[in-house]
């Protein structure tokens, strides 16, 4: 099928619904890839021989991949149409975990995740553009997040699964999990999303300028720093449930599936609210994974309390289409590149909080420790938040033509 002209400003698309559906499968695959080995660092850390904080870096290295690969492929793929582009880096993402499933070594396994996550990013992104287009007038938010439940039940269902598959039969068979659902996701991608050519005057150095403009460095900043006190805590749910509240191994699943409930119900009703008050949202909800992860230190020695607090930890994820919205808002002409640093910028935060909390680990300070460099890390993104509203207000507001709109037709086959 050709690639059809964005210039246009409507594509008329028979089944939007079904390809919502296969940009969210891809979504859930790259989510459950994400966030399965949260759940399995302690059979990762005995099989390869190091301890439980040096297998946290295997979650660093898949996050770099994320925040390195973002920007690059992005630019590098400016011009590839849009369908061709998202099956390419689903199907790089397969290969990256069928690999990392046969990693011998400490080494070997982080270099193999930091491929993986290479194509996070700019798959996110393009993601959100498509469905950006997809949407009604005034759902932009709504789109993404339909998206990005993907990702969420991810964690609801898919976690969960490779976790039990993962202790069933080892770690490794987790990533042949996700590399399966990766490839089925590819081919549903290829059939249900329309062919959307990029703009005819699309470069790498258009996408680029994006870089030089401060509101996009400020909103990315909210998400790298803000966003790791999530990151901090739940990379190291596991052991922190099980040593500090007496979790039986066999809980772990449950944990894991509300933290998942959680980032499902954040998302639905983050995107809601972005679509009615954007900044007011994103600010809301840095305060709101102050107090949540606050309350972490205190509640993490109970199972019943703990469990809760995981799952109110899991709805602070409503932050991510506010961001994504912000992003594209700010981004003037370099669309992809700015959707596509917005999961970079989110790697960030995923590495930067299971580093902070492995260090506080290390030091001495308790499983419960993650709790307070979660918190603080939350306050940080609040003071980049506040940054970036003073500067917007000091400056006229950011032209953008935005994304093309993909519409379904009145009747008929498109």
């Amino acid at each position: 099928m050709p690639e059809l002209a964005s210039t246009p400003p409507s594509i008329l698309v028979a089944h939007p619904a079904r390809a919502m559906l296969a940009l969210g499968l891809g979504s859930f695959a790259i989510g459950t890839g994400e966030f399965v080995i949260m759940g399995l660092l302690p059979e990762v850390a005995a099989d390869i021989g190091v301890t439980i904080p040096q297998a946290g870096h295997v979650i660093s290295a898949y996050a770099l991949g994320v925040v390195i690969g973002a920007p690059v492929l992005a630019v590098l793929a400016a011009r590839w149409g849009r369908r061709a582009l998202l099956v390419a880096l689903m199907l790089v993402f397969a290969l990256g975990n069928f690999a990392s499933a046969a990693a011998p070594g400490y080494a070997s396994l982080n270099a193999l995740r930091f491929v993986a996550g290479m194509p996070h990013g700019t798959y996110f992104g393009v993601a959100a553009l498509v469905a950006a287009g997809l949407a009604a007038p005034g759902q932009r938010a709504r789109a993404i997040g339909l998206v990005m439940t993907g990702l969420t039940l991810a964690t609801l269902l898919g976690v969960p699964l490779a976790a039990w598959l993962g202790q069933l039969f080892g770690w490794r068979a987790a990533f042949v999990l996700v590399g399966g659902i990766a490839l089925l996701a590819a081919a549903m991608i290829h059939r249900e999303v329309p062919a959307i050519a990029a703009p005819a005057d699309a470069s790498p150095l258009r996408e680029l300028d994006a870089l030089r403009n401060k509101q996009v460095w400020l909103t990315l900043g909210i998400g790298a720093i803000g966003f790791g006190g999530l990151f901090a805590v739940f990379s190291y749910v596991k052991p922190t449930m099980i040593e500090v509240a007496g979790l039986p191994l066999a809980g772990v699943p449950v944990v894991l599936a509300l933290f998942g409930l959680g980032m499902v119900i954040g998302n639905v009703l983050g995107s809601r609210l972005a679509d009615r008050a954007l900044m007011p949202t994103v600010g809301g909800m840095l305060v709101w994974s102050v107090v949540v992860l606050v309350a972490f230190v205190f509640t993490a020695q109970s199972v019943v309390l703990g469990s809760i607090n995981i799952f109110l930890i899991g709805t602070v994820v409503a932050i991510g289409p506010a961001l994504q919205i912000r992003l594209m808002d700010v981004a003037g002409e370099a669309q992809v590149l700015a959707a596509a640093l917005n999961h970079s910028a989110f790697n960030m935060a995923n590495a930067l909080g299971a580093w902070l909390g492995g260090v506080a680990i290390s030091a001495g300070l308790g499983w419960t420790s993650t709790g307070w460099v979660g918190a603080l890390l939350a306050l940080a993104g609040l003071g980049v938040f506040a940054w970036a509203v003073v500067d917007a207000r000091s400056r006229p507001a950011v032209g953008h033509k935005g994304p093309v709109r993909v519409t379904p037709p009145a009747s008929g086959p498109a």
